[in-house]
């Protein structure tokens, strides 16, 4: 009987010992983990501890939010339009054939409502919005019918706006309340934004007023064919119906976007929206203050198309990169400056182009009144031209 007690108690010993060695290696592990090196001191341990639990957690923006969140509005816009009594309104088959169908079923009148957001850009009144919000989608701005406005703020005050101009091709607007002393958000340059840099987005998603959702930039100079400038900031930060025309922000509370569009296959938020960079919209808001409208660099008709690999071989330019000039009028500007169909743009004043949007938007921001050089591979060999930037708008006087 003894010898059991002795050979059991032998055992527990033995197991005990080796409990200890076992959680004495796991922990000397985890310390070695921990520290930068085997001969750091133990104090050094505890700081990268430290030091990796902070990264860990997500960075406190309610500061960021408290200071933009009251220069965001909400906007409502009714306007008074046409409606069709055609049971084929919608069927494109009739409406091709056959137009409308008003003048066989008539027209009523009836109300189109929009809602989104706006951001105050100065503080005596100036309010950029999207377009579609002002005239909902796929509506046009018609003087003779202008759309009734009303901006409601962050302390509940309400008060009509005018429409200083419109811009279909950035899906911008700005709009002008009689106000001063309203809160704004300072600008930031769009430029430098980088991928998975913070940014907030602050809207009225579903009419509910100044919602604040955190995401980052997934990409930046996104092209996706909805309107006919583009230039967009792709974030994940949550944008829903009702958040256009809303701010993007970034970390140190600037205002790096206007919140445009979204994609989504259930028409909410999927993690995929888009943002007109702060930038451009800056620039596009002094052109509508200055002459109402948006006046963009021109070289007259010219039709772009990539260039595929076989069609490189076809004009000698094997393995070139560019943008096929595909069809252009004798009267364009750049035709008779030597452009001809068949050459492929490499460059634009130095920037190589790879694709027509990208070539269209450098010709639309360039400097109207100044020359572009446009380097071509024609037959072979790489020759420059100089075009004239004409205006795509006229000046307007007075």
């Amino acid at each position: 009987m003894s010898s059991r007690v002795v050979l059991a108690t032998l055992l527990l010993v033995c197991g005990f010992a080796a409990g200890l060695v076992l959680t004495g290696r796991m922990r000397s592990s985890d310390e070695t983990l921990a520290q930068p090196s085997t001969t750091a001191p133990a104090t050094s341990a505890s700081s990268a501890v430290q030091v990796g639990g902070a990264a860990a957690s997500l960075p406190d923006f309610s500061r960021i939010a408290g200071q933009t969140v009251p220069a965001v509005t909400n906007i409502s816009s009714m306007q008074v339009v046409r409606r069709s009594n055609s049971p084929f309104a919608n069927d494109p088959f009739f409406q091709y054939f056959f137009g409308g169908g008003d003048d066989m079923f008539g027209s009523r009148r009836g109300v189109q409502s929009s809602l989104g957001s706006g951001v105050i850009v100065t503080s005596d009144g100036y309010i950029l919005t999207n377009n579609h919000v002002i005239v909902g989608e796929g509506g046009r701005l018609s003087v003779e019918n202008l759309p009734d406005i009303t901006i409601a703020f962050g302390n509940k005050r309400e008060l009509r706006a005018r429409i200083v101009g419109v811009d279909p091709a950035t899906d911008l607007a700005l709009l002008k309340v009689d106000a001063t002393g309203l809160p704004t958000i300072p600008w930031g340059d769009s430029s430098k934004l980088k991928v998975a840099e913070w940014v907030l987005a602050i809207g009225t998603p579903f009419q509910l007023d100044q919602t604040v959702t955190l995401g980052i930039v997934s990409a930046v100079n996104r092209r996706v064919g909805i309107s006919a400038y583009e230039d967009f900031i792709q974030t994940d930060a949550a944008i829903n119906p009702g958040n256009s025309g809303g701010a993007l922000i970034n970390a140190r509370g600037e205002l790096v976007g206007i919140n445009t569009a979204i994609y989504s296959q259930s028409g909410g938020y999927q993690g995929i929206g888009f943002a007109v960079p702060s930038n451009l919209a800056r620039r596009v808001m002094g052109e509508l203050i200055e002459f109402g409208e948006v006046r963009r660099g021109d070289i007259g008709y010219v039709e772009f198309a990539n260039v595929t690999t076989h069609v490189a071989e076809q004009l000698g330019a094997p393995g070139a990169n560019g943008v096929l000039v595909a069809r252009m009028m004798r009267t364009s500007a750049a035709y008779q400056a030597g452009l001809e169909p068949g050459d492929i743009i490499v460059a634009f004043n130095g920037q190589k182009v790879d694709e027509p949007s990208q070539l269209t938007r450098l010709i639309q921001d360039a400097k109207i009144g100044s020359t572009a050089t446009l380097r071509v591979i024609r037959e072979g060999r790489e020759v420059d031209v100089k075009v004239p930037v004409e205006s795509s708008v006229p000046r307007r006087r007075g």
